[in-house]
């Protein structure tokens, strides 16, 4: 029937690289699909022995990492290996990416035992990292072998906070002008440190300033509406 093979049509259609009219490997697919979940995060893919970058996440490690980047299938694609993995998820995250690591749900000998040996490897997200959220257990702990220099993964942990702000204005009166009762929280990832505070703020912002100046932020969580005065303070703030 019609409806029959326009659905062949559209399953068909995902499969295939309308650009270079070839069909999607497996693995493409699966990153492709995990990409829409995160986009905005540079992912690294587990991939036996090593971790996989592909399309423009590939390019931008081959720029900041200074690796060899070239064309695999459908994909512009870059590899490193993964006793290196956190070393180079450093270096990203000091460079102002999010990091996302993909890894293997599955070992090889047990993938080998079983009925889907044939199938692909189930992959999922188990990390992002961020400049805030970097703390280094994974290095220090998971990761380090005899080829991999203490000094070199340990250098520039970060020490400051993730800011998260909210605001309340308690009537009409004092948003019109530009009055308004703030909250903060600051978590420091690397100790365990939790610094909260609400405070009464004029239209100047002077208060608010005041806190994100003293604390130097590293990350700032902002709610989905922010007044005028507070979201142009910010801006000022992180655009220096």
């Amino acid at each position: 029937s019609l409806k029959s093979y326009e659905n062949t049509q559209n399953a068909s259609d995902t499969y295939l690289n309308r650009r270079t009219k070839s069909i999607y490997t497996p693995l493409e697919l699966q990153f492709i699909e995990m990409k829409k979940q995160y986009k905005d995060a540079v992912l690294c893919v587990e991939c036996g022995y090593k971790y996989r970058f592909f399309g423009e996440d590939a390019e931008i490690a081959a720029k900041e990492l200074n690796i060899y980047c070239h064309l695999d299938h459908n994909f512009m694609t870059a590899s490193i290996p993964s006793h290196r993995l956190f070393v180079h998820v450093r270096r990203l995250v000091a460079k102002g990416h999010k990091v996302g690591v993909i890894k293997q749900m599955e070992t090889a000998a047990l993938k080998a035992a079983g009925e889907n040996k044939s199938s692909l490897f189930n992959r999922k997200l188990t990390a992002l990292y961020t400049k805030s959220t970097l703390i280094g257990e994974d290095i220090l702990f998971k990761q380090l072998d005899d080829s991999v220099d203490v000094d070199e993964v340990t250098t520039h942990v970060p020490d400051n906070y993730l800011l998260c702000v909210y605001e309340n204005g308690e009537n009409l009166r004092d948003k019109r002008k530009g009055d308004i009762v703030i909250g903060i929280m600051a978590i420091q990832p690397t100790t365990g440190e939790v610094i909260f505070d609400s405070f009464r703020d004029s239209a100047s912002r002077s208060e608010l300033e005041s806190r994100v100046l003293r604390l130097q932020p590293v990350e700032i969580i902002l709610p989905s509406r922010l007044s005028d005065q507070s979201e142009k303070l910010i801006s000022s703030i992180t655009s220096m």
